[in-house]
């Protein structure tokens, strides 16, 4: 399953409700391996080294009910901007997302600019994933691996 525009509209939905008035904010969707779709938004804090990705809390709520994660988006507002921009995993959300392997679908820019997007495989953003050292198989390391 790739990271479509069904996920995208519900990262939007998701920030037109929860800051309906806001000059920015960040929402993300991920599909979970039965179709459903899990979203979160960003934690607000003037410290922002407390603050957190908005793909943390639709992770955390697969991997507490054991599902698996197979798409993710995470889509950022802006007052005076024309569209909304889709954003690639961070690092330490690539990281997260490696609980689930190299195939897991996500959204990404196709431009500097932001203005359209596509989806591709985590293997994709990080060919050269470092934890692959670890791993029995010289492959991504699997959820058992990951766990130590």
């Amino acid at each position: 399953m790739k990271a479509d525009i069904t996920l995208y509209e519900a990262a939007v939905k998701l920030i037109e409700r929860r800051w309906p008035d806001a000059d920015w904010a960040t929402a993300a969707a991920v599909y979970l391996d039965d179709g459903s779709i899990a979203t979160g938004v960003t934690l607000d804090n003037v410290n922002s080294a407390a603050s957190l990705c908005a793909e943390t809390g639709p992770l955390c709520q697969a991997y507490t009910t054991n599902r698996i994660v197979v798409a993710s988006i995470c889509v950022n507002r802006a007052r005076g901007r024309t569209t909304d921009l889709v954003l690639a995993p961070c690092g330490v959300c690539q990281e997260r997302l490696a609980l689930w392997g190299p195939e897991v679908e996500v959204g990404v820019a196709d431009s500097a600019g932001g203005q359209g997007w596509t989806s591709r495989p985590l293997r994709e953003l990080n060919p050269h994933y470092w934890a692959t050292a670890f791993s029995h198989s010289s492959a991504w390391p699997s959820p058992a691996e990951h766990a130590g």
